[in-house]
């Protein structure tokens, strides 16, 4: 899914000093934790005096768990968004607290994943008495309103960071931090959006925080690193401890910038670093990467894509969505694969997706691989709340699960693309 072409006519939901520091940079020849990627001299520096996370954390470029540090982590993933037919996010609503969640993770667990990446907001109790009786963890994706014209606007950046502190509050009180192994600020920015941002603000290019500063950025990136600043400092001031922290990026906007079908100017890539670890969208057939040369092993451009990312990044690399739609129609012809995909086509789609990942050149840079979603979501694109009533042929928003529902909310797997999961999740 790309997660923010269903927001357009959704309501927005959501409402530093250093000591010595280590540097991840994006210029080509610097110090050892340095990370090559586009726009020279770029630099992302966190504060070695902010606590680490208590469970979930970065050693020597790998994500690990502390309670098996020596063996690094590489996530399993399910990317999980539980609003059924009838129901929607708008008008901030979540998803309803009833008996739905033991049914689900049990299909998620049977697909052999080890993550949840989870959307809404404000996952109910259910969810988390659910999850309780299972050993998945899972992260927690922070919505920001991606169409915003000025994301360095001072009101934009309070209301974001309150409804920040809203998602951190809600973990906390209701959810699980022991489980938890990182926030995501903000998802899928929209490249008109920041160019507009780079536009209105020239000047700013660095930004000095308490736990993270950066360096010869663009303004969208400020933005991120402010955001993401603020987020740690207030879970670290009210709840004594932190979580992994990133921004989800998608590759229509960057970080490989050399890419003919990129939609921002070389001026505006974004490189989503604010942070831990490196968090991306990555599509088959999305901007950025169906243009990529053919990767080492497999000969795909989506290794080729993935190649290339571990080449430049120092930080671990959480492949954050991965996914196709199997909806009848694929209405945008300008975008091949985006919707259309027959059921029995996706397995083995998959597959190549899973050996790319797993045999690429660089692979020890690479902590998960996240498959988008588990089931079908009706409200996507919905002008109103009848739109959430119904499965248009014609949207492939609405048809990214690996499993379909209907309209009483039962779940069918599509063809054997679960069991399909299933047999890979199962290997090294």
């Amino acid at each position: 899914m790309m997660l923010t072409r269903i927001f357009p006519n959704l309501l927005r939901l959501l409402p530093l000093q250093l000591a010595a520091v280590a540097v991840f940079s994006v210029f080509p020849a610097v110090a050892a934790d340095a990370a090559p990627t586009a726009g020279a001299g770029k630099t992302m520096t966190l504060n070695p005096a902010t606590p680490q996370p208590d469970r979930f954390a970065v050693r020597d470029g790998a994500l690990i768990d502390l309670s098996k540090p020596k063996t690094p982590v590489f996530f399993r993933g399910m990317g999980y968004s539980p609003f059924l037919p009838g129901e929607t996010p708008m008008q901030g609503a979540q998803p309803g607290n009833d008996n739905r969640y033991d049914g689900h993770l049990a299909l998620i667990k049977g697909m052999n994943a080890n993550y949840i990446q989870v959307f809404p907001r404000l996952m109910p109790p259910n969810f988390f008495s659910a999850l309780d009786k299972t050993d998945l963890v899972y992260s927690q994706d922070v919505w920001v309103w991606a169409y915003e014209e000025d994301f360095l606007a001072p009101a934009f950046q309070e209301k974001t960071l309150n409804d920040i502190k809203e998602v951190i509050d809600h973990t906390y009180k209701v959810g699980r931090p022991d489980r938890l192994v990182l926030f995501s600020i903000g998802d899928e920015l929209q490249a008109k959006c920041v160019a507009a941002t780079d536009a209105r603000h020239p000047e700013v290019r660095n930004y000095q925080g308490k736990h993270l500063s950066v360096t010869n950025r663009t303004p969208t990136e400020v933005a991120l690193a402010k955001l993401v600043d603020g987020a740690m400092d207030y879970e670290l001031s009210r709840y004594g401890r932190r979580h992994l922290y990133c921004h989800t990026s998608w590759t229509h906007i960057g970080p490989i910038a050399d890419r003919p079908d990129i939609e921002v100017s070389q001026e505006s890539v974004l490189v989503p670093d604010m942070g831990d670890l490196i968090c991306l969208n990555v599509y088959t057939y999305a901007n950025g990467v169906r243009t990529s040369p053919p990767g080492s092993t497999t000969g795909t451009a989506y290794q080729g894509y993935l190649e290339q990312l571990a080449a430049e990044f120092k930080q671990p690399i959480l492949v954050t969505q991965v996914g196709l739609a199997t909806s009848p129609i694929a209405p945008k012809p300008s975008i091949p694969g985006f919707g259309g995909h027959k059921v029995e086509d996706v397995p083995a789609i998959f597959q190549s997706v899973w050996r790319d990942i797993r045999t690429a050149k660089g692979k020890e840079r690479f902590s998960g691989l996240v498959f988008f979603e588990l089931q079908d979501e009706w409200w996507k694109s919905a002008k109103d709340m009848a739109g959430a009533l119904r499965q248009d042929a014609d949207d492939p928003e609405q048809w990214f699960g690996v499993y379909s529902v209907d309209k009483n909310h039962a779940l069918t797997p599509k063809g054997t693309i679960p069991e399909t999961i299933k047999g890979m999740f199962a290997q090294p």
